[in-house]
């Protein structure tokens, strides 16, 4: 972990960034095109992060550029996304101040300093955060919402404490139904619904949910939720409220805007629906769906005929972990298992491989994972209508010459 003085010193360097314009502070001279339309965009700088694909800037949403996830399964710190739905960030935060209150359907309200927290027995877990838009904007036909690529995701060590052994402290109370999670950061607007998450009871006891300070060795970052972010393996990022600095129990079933009405999946055995139609029925978005992607070979690219190829790529699910994974390279007509990768856990990306040797030929390459409970991505997209849980077998389209 950085020492406090560094800590403020890089905290320091963000409250002077957010005070300049965002064009002037953070447009470098460069950009990206994404693969569909209108997927031109900017790279821009933030501070602790290295240069990421800018969605917007007020709030900032940063984008992993893809070639990260060919650098092993661990997303550095400086390139894992960034997501917000509130403009007012806390972009100066004193840790030795900070504090955690858990309140509500409890025996023991308590109030937390970051040393406290610090002191409890800690674990660690390898865990894939994923927005749930990520991906979003390979929808056809196209929907509302941030127009993200693939990359709006990341698989980082997490340090930190249960929300069980918090919870056990505090007492929860017989009759206790859900507990809810705020951060903060905040609206700007008093008409703006502040970003408040729930968990069912017995989800939030379940002893993975960890209340993380520390991201792959180090403190968090900033825009990653510095000093302390909620972490629920499994599910997307939604839940994994930032700058967390309130938690409740309550006795009945929350029903604040992020919860009710945002965040909703259609209630279908698919949670898809007919493309351009509207569910009857929605329930709050849960588990990542099984994903897979070919990380070190893009669309278009040029491969050496009758030589052999090593593809690689990532696969992760939402906790059941993965099974195998197999590559096609005619466009699902034939398929060959890939050699998964070490096992960091069943909520980590685990890598594979697979050899290949092409004849000259244009060649669809695609790849499907399957996970431990037999679970398999479509070879067809499914659709709904907020953009949530893509997970179509990918195609990347080569030629060997």
């Amino acid at each position: 972990m950085i020492s406090r003085r560094e800590l403020l010193k890089r905290i320091g360097l963000a409250t002077l960034a957010a005070t300049l314009p965002s064009s002037q502070a953070f447009a470098l001279d460069g950009s990206v095109v994404l693969p569909f339309e209108n997927g031109k965009r900017p790279l821009v700088k933030y501070p602790q992060k290295r240069p990421m694909i800018g969605l917007t800037s007020r709030p900032p949403q940063l984008e992993t550029p893809f070639s990260v996830f060919d650098g092993g399964p661990i997303t550095p710190n400086n390139a894992f996304f960034v997501r917000y739905h509130l403009a007012d960030i806390p972009y100066s935060i004193d840790p030795d101040k900070f504090t955690l209150e858990i309140k509500g359907k409890i025996d023991r309200p308590l109030k937390l300093s970051l040393k406290d927290i610090r002191k409890l027995p800690a674990v660690e877990l390898v865990a894939v955060n994923q927005c749930s838009g990520n991906s979003r904007s390979f929808f056809e036909p196209r929907v509302a919402g941030g127009q993200l690529g693939n990359g709006a995701m990341g698989n980082a060590r997490w340090h930190g404490v249960p929300l069980k052994a918090v919870l056990d402290m505090a007492g929860v109370k017989a009759g206790a139904k859900q507990v809810t999670f705020n951060g903060m950061d905040g609206p700007v607007l008093d008409t703006t619904p502040d970003f408040v998450k729930a968990l069912d009871i017995d989800h939030a006891r379940d002893g993975e949910v960890m209340l993380a300070y520390g991201m792959n060795g180090e403190d968090l970052p900033l825009l990653n939720g510095f000093p302390l972010r909620l972490i629920v393996p499994g599910y997307y990022g939604t839940y994994w409220v930032k700058h967390l600095n309130e938690i409740a129990v309550i006795d009945n079933v929350f029903d604040g805007f992020w919860m009710k009405t945002a965040y909703r999946i259609p209630d279908t055995p698919c949670n898809c629906v007919e493309p351009g139609s509207a569910p009857k029925a929605t329930i709050p978005i849960n588990r990542f769906t099984v994903r897979s992607f070919i990380t070190n070979v893009s669309n278009d690219a040029r491969l050496k005929a009758r030589k052999t190829t090593t593809l690689r790529g990532i696969a992760f699910d939402g906790g059941k972990g993965i099974k195998a994974v197999a590559v096609s390279t005619d466009n699902g007509a034939t398929w060959m298992p890939a050699k998964l990768g070490h096992d960091l856990g069943r909520y980590s990306f685990r890598e594979w491989t697979l050899p290949v040797k092409l004849a000259p030929g244009i060649y669809d390459l695609r790849v499907r994972a399957t996970n431990n409970a037999g679970d398999t991505q479509p070879m067809e997209p499914r659709w709904n209508p907020a953009g949530y849980l893509r997970n179509v077998a990918e195609t990347v389209r080569v030629t060997a010459a």
